[in-house]
């Protein structure tokens, strides 16, 4: 029940998001959150140890980028419901600003496997950085043919980067950590579910210029 609105409007009230954590459910209403948000997080305290979950990160060669970071990506940012967080293997650089996504169908054609493989490859050698979701069918070429071309590509997964989905796709998750970036808005241990799939098709968008669909 906490989105970008709701984290926004309690670190302004709170001053940090540390103390918003640490507020009683007095507290909490007093800001202006409902009682039923307010005890959804005082039971989420209860499960949850920051600490842990900072080693989670560690372990797994994660880090998270909160919206305010100045490595946060700028035209993410420019978008009405930019996630809060976001999860990152691998680096961004400033040039990735300067990237188009290539998603269309996991069963592509022939023909559609082949313009795909135009189109990325021929992306990444203008030197533009090749964003796409790390799917299977056009997604999974987008990927190769950026990094066949010896360029740049991101992948917006749809689950927490310690579960890569489909997990034939493990290997070239790893490459593309190696020769850019795979980024989530979901923490560690995010399964997959299918709601997930279309609310990340706003983050590609939102880190491209333009979308091109196979």
């Amino acid at each position: 029940g906490i989105g970008r609105v709701k984290l926004g409007h309690m670190e302004r009230y709170f001053g940090s998001m540390e103390n918003a954590w640490k507020a009683s459910s007095f507290q909490l209403n007093q800001s202006g959150l409902d009682s039923n948000t307010a005890d959804a997080i005082i039971n989420c305290r209860r499960a949850v140890n920051p600490d842990a979950e900072a080693d989670k990160l560690e372990k797994n060669g994660i880090q998270a980028l909160i919206y305010h970071d100045e490595d946060y990506p700028a035209r993410l940012r420019e978008i009405p419901d930019y996630p809060p967080v976001l999860f990152l293997k691998g680096a961004l650089l400033a040039s990735d600003g300067m990237g188009f996504a290539v998603v269309g169908s996991r069963v592509p054609t022939t023909y559609g496997k082949q313009v795909t493989r135009e189109l990325a490859g021929g992306i990444a050698q203008t030197g533009l950085t090749v964003i796409s979701g790390l799917a299977r069918g056009v997604d999974t070429i987008a990927h190769q043919a950026a990094l066949e071309a010896g360029g740049r590509t991101i992948a917006v997964c749809a689950t927490g980067l310690d579960i890569i989905y489909p997990s034939s796709n493990h290997v070239l998750a790893e490459k593309i950590s190696r020769q850019g970036a795979i980024v989530s808005e979901y923490p560690p241990g995010t399964r997959p579910r299918p709601e997930y799939f279309p609310r990340r098709n706003r983050i590609m968008s939102g880190l491209s210029l333009g979308v091109v669909v196979t």
